[in-house]
Order: C-alpha cells, then structure tokens, then sequence
C-alpha cells in the first residue's frame, strides 16, 4: 500500500512539474524562442563547421564563414517572403472576387449533374480570403521572430564556440564515465543527424514546390515555397496545410484545372521525398504517431505561437531520442512511436 502511495506521489509530482515547466515556457517565450531557433541553427550548422576545422581552418574563421552563410540565407529569404507577402494581401481583395467567379462557374456544372447549389451556400463554408490572410498572419509572426535575427546570431556565435570545448567539458563531467559518455555522445549525433537532413530534404522540398509552381504560373512561387520548406518539419498534416493555400490560389488565379495540377504536383513532390528518399537517409525509427503529431501542434502552438507549431515535431522527436538514450524512460519512447507492432514483430 505504501509503494503503490509512493507511486501515485511521484507520478502526482511529475505531472506539477510538467504543467509548472510548461507556464514557465510561456511566460518566458520572447526569450525562449530565440534561444531555441539558434539552438536548432546551431545544431545543423555544427557539421560544416566541423568540416572545416578538419581542413585545418581556424576555428574564428570557420565560425565566421558558417554565420556570414546564416546571415546571407535568413536576409535574402526575408527579403523575398517579405515582398512577396505585401503584394499578396495586396490582391487578396481581387482573389476574392476571383474565387466567387470560379465558384459559380463550378456550381453551374455542378448543377447540370441534377444537384441544386448556390454559391451562397458555399461562401458560408469556404472562404479563401481568410485562409490565405491566416497563411499570411503565421508567416508575418515568423518573420517577427527573425526582427531578433542580431540576437540569433549572437547566440548561435556562442554555441558553435562552446562546442569546440563541450566534449572536453561532458567527459570532466561525467568523470570519464565510458557508458554516461556513449549514451550522452549517441543521443547528440542522433538529434543532429536528425536535424540536419530534415533540413536538408525539407529544402529540396521547398525547392522543387517553388519550381513546379513558377512552371504553373501560380503567383509568389517562392512564398508556397517557403510554406512547403517551413511545414515540411510537421509530418502527415504539414504537407496537406502547405498545399491547401497554394490549390486555393491556383483555383482563383488559374481555374480548376491549374488547381487540380498544383495538387497533383504538391501530391508528387511529398510522395517522392516523404516516402522515396526520406526513409533512405533518415531511416524509418524516427516516426511519431498521428495523434503524437496534433497534440504536439497544440501544445508547443500554445506556448510559443506559430513558431512553436513549425518546432513542435523536432522538438518531440528530440524528447524522443531523450527517452530512448535512458533506459528507464524508455517506455515513452515507445508511446510516442507511430511503428510499434513492427517493433516487437
């Protein structure tokens, strides 16, 4: 009776911590934020610059040269997401009156199928204008965060010094403690792999949406482009949310043929890097299951806004990789999986 007490005491505790940690977060979230996107920057950045002190390059210089990149990536995609956001809602007036033309072009074919359809009773429904203005508002809180691009930058300056010495640092820590130490060591190179070639493919991914969508003439290629990059880190739904503006745009601009193309390509995109060359580079243990993935969306959307929404799944995956690294916790490891009965087949 006492233990099971015991138990129920410390599960009790856990969870105050939990909820204590997560209203801390909150609060703390003008300065957490940048914290945690230099942390990330930091981390993927981390493997060109080891590259280079490899080469022998001074460690001042191989800093420099990984920021002066960070810096020119960051500014020149501010730049055009920023041009590219004022000129769409600038027209986001005329798309509207765009979409009404489409739609009761539609619903009159409809119609001649034998169905009776107002366009009134579709507007109540489906409005573009506010999904486009909410895809607008999530960019514009993006790009706030990155006002703070000069604090960014110092933090990540900071890092990449530190980890030069942090090995040395963890192994004086942990007392030369071989088995603390391999743990320690597999769980940072499994989150910066992890991070690194998200990254990687969620730029090829970006990359190739921003081609396909200059090719079908949909306006601001580069802005669909750098939806499909952003939400390409949310697994199973980020895709389908990247896509849905840019259909709806394609329908007001183009038809609903061009629309039903911007799918097709959205559609063939995913599936080429999603299921073709993710897998082979990322490996398939890094899966969270559909419903890990939405109350991940919702809770790190509560505490840091959009930005914690395009952060929430790598910063559960890396809670994840925590879990596995600790035996004792590795039940939630388990949890968070989306492949469990492969697992134990």
């Amino acid at each position: 009776m006492n233990e099971q007490h015991n138990k129920g005491l410390y599960w009790l505790i856990g969870l105050a911590a939990f909820v204590i940690i997560i209203a801390a977060l909150k609060e703390a979230s003008q300065i957490v934020i940048p914290f945690m996107l230099s942390v990330f920057i930091a981390i993927i950045c981390a493997p060109a610059m080891s590259s280079l002190r490899r080469r022998n390059v001074p460690t001042w210089l191989s800093i420099l040269l990984v920021v002066v990149l960070i810096l020119v990536g960051i500014s020149s995609i501010a730049v055009l997401v920023g041009a590219s956001l004022d000129n769409f809602s600038s027209q986001l007036p005329n798309y509207k009156t765009r979409f009404a033309e489409e739609m009761s072009n539609l619903i009159q074919v409809i119609n001649g199928f034998g169905l009776h359809i107002s366009y009134d009773q579709v507007k109540g429904y489906i409005d573009p204008s506010s999904l486009m203005q909410m895809v607008a508002n999530a960019l514009r809180g993006l790009g706030g965060v990155l006002t703070n691009l000069v604090l960014v930058v110092m933090i990540v300056i900071f890092i990449l010094f530190e980890a030069v010495e942090f090995p040395k640092k963890l192994s004086l820590a942990f007392n030369d403690n071989p088995k603390s130490m391999d743990n320690l060591e597999s769980f940072v190179k499994s989150v910066n792999r992890y991070l690194v070639i998200k990254t990687l493919l969620s730029m090829l991914t970006g990359v190739l949406i921003t081609f396909c969508m200059w090719v079908l003439g949909v306006d601001f290629p580069i802005l669909w482009g750098v939806c499909a990059f952003l939400l390409n880190f949310v697994p199973n739904i980020g895709s389908i949310i990247a896509a849905v503006p840019a259909i709806l745009l394609a329908f007001v601009q183009l038809g609903s043929l061009s629309a039903g193309l911007v799918a097709g390509a959205f559609v063939l995109v995913n599936l080429i890097v999603g299921n073709v060359i993710e897998p082979r580079y990322m490996g398939r243990g890094l899966g969270l299951s559909t419903l890990v993935v939405f109350l991940s969306l919702l809770l790190w959307g509560w505490v840091f806004g959009p930005v914690g929404m395009l952060l929430s799944i790598p910063l559960t995956i890396i809670m994840k990789l925590a879990f596995e690294a600790n035996p004792k916790m590795h039940w939630l490891a388990v949890l968070l999986d989306s492949k469990v009965e492969d697992e134990k087949r």
